[in-house]
């Protein structure tokens, strides 16, 4: 009984004292020096990058002024690029550059989505997945001029006894060809990326699917790859960007003709490929502020494709959350 007092008045006391209501602390304070470091040099690489990207593009414009003035807008609808009378025009690598990057898009699409299955879903693991990865990490390493090497020897030899079957003036060099050369350098971008978003697929999806029925290819195409869907279209325009700023194989394949391109199989320019053949020979003004407006073509191209996928791949995140 004694015990049972005490323990009964210890817990009145205890019900009878206020309560202290304590306030959760915030991250700040738990900044300790190390801490406040290191979010200062993140907040500074980050301030560099913007600076960075800034500083870039005004020195496009200012080096671009010249030609600026001379052509204005008439400079992206002109047909004609001759140094010797003054006559620039971007209109030709402009076409060249969008051709070659969205058909080499459109060639590997299908390699690097069925890479990614395969990688994602049917071998994570084993000898023939670790085979797989190793190539596909090799072709990503491999220097562009290599390839541009592979092209002109192998590829366009290939692509000639195409064009005389199909009774095309038989360049071998042209816009397919550099298309077929972007499209095995950049299937390792979108496949890569594409890999790692399927295997993060929740397994309880799939295998609610599989318990409602579903065949393993009804699984990939109703379940993985509209949940992977964001990701799968973030590696495709990662692997555009990366074949609009291409320039080596490029120029070497392409034909490096500065006329508006025809057809697929006619030699063209791209806007990398015409200022890394020109540069080294513009003398004059007009004539260097001309190439120096082309590479700010180029960069306002690739942060216009850039915000079009941002935007369509938010929208694809939106729509998989609500559904």
């Amino acid at each position: 009984m004694t015990n049972q007092t005490s323990l009964t008045k210890s817990e009145n006391t205890l019900r009878s004292q206020p309560t202290v209501e304590t306030e959760s602390p915030s991250s700040t304070d738990y900044a300790y020096p190390p801490d406040k470091i290191f979010f200062g040099l993140l907040n500074c690489s980050a301030l560099c990058t913007i600076a960075l990207l800034i500083a870039i593009f005004i020195t496009l414009i200012v080096h671009s002024l010249p030609s600026l003035k001379a052509f204005g807008i008439t400079f992206l609808l002109t047909k004609t690029w001759d140094p010797v009378f003054g006559v620039f025009g971007a209109l030709p690598f402009l076409i060249g550059t969008l051709l070659t990057s969205f058909l080499a898009l459109a060639i590997s699409l299908p390699f690097s989505l069925s890479i990614a299955i395969f990688l994602g879903e049917y071998f994570r693991e084993g000898t023939a997945s670790s085979l797989l990865k190793s190539a596909v990490e090799l072709l990503a390493g491999i220097p562009s001029v290599i390839y541009g090497f592979w092209g002109l020897f192998v590829l366009v030899p290939l692509i000639r006894i195409v064009e005389m079957k199909l009774g095309v003036a038989p360049y071998g060099i042209g816009i397919l060809t550099s298309a077929v050369v972007l499209a095995i350098m950049i299937i390792p971008y979108s496949a890569s990326l594409g890999t790692e978003v399927i295997q993060l697929v929740p397994s309880d999806l799939k295998e609610a699917a599989f318990s409602l029925g579903a065949t393993r290819f009804e699984v990939i195409g109703k379940v993985i790859l509209p949940f992977a869907r964001s990701g799968i279209v973030a590696g495709i325009l990662l692997s555009l960007g990366r074949a609009l700023g291409e320039t080596m194989a490029v120029t070497m394949v392409i034909g490096n003709s500065n006329f508006l391109p025809t057809n697929i199989f006619s030699p063209a320019n791209t806007m990398a490929s015409v200022i890394a053949n020109e540069f080294a020979e513009a003398t004059e003004t007009i004539y260097v502020s001309s190439l120096v407006e082309i590479g700010l073509l180029l960069f306002i191209v690739t942060m216009l494709v850039n915000l079009i996928g941002k935007y369509i791949i938010n929208r694809m995140s939106v729509r998989v959350h609500h559904e």
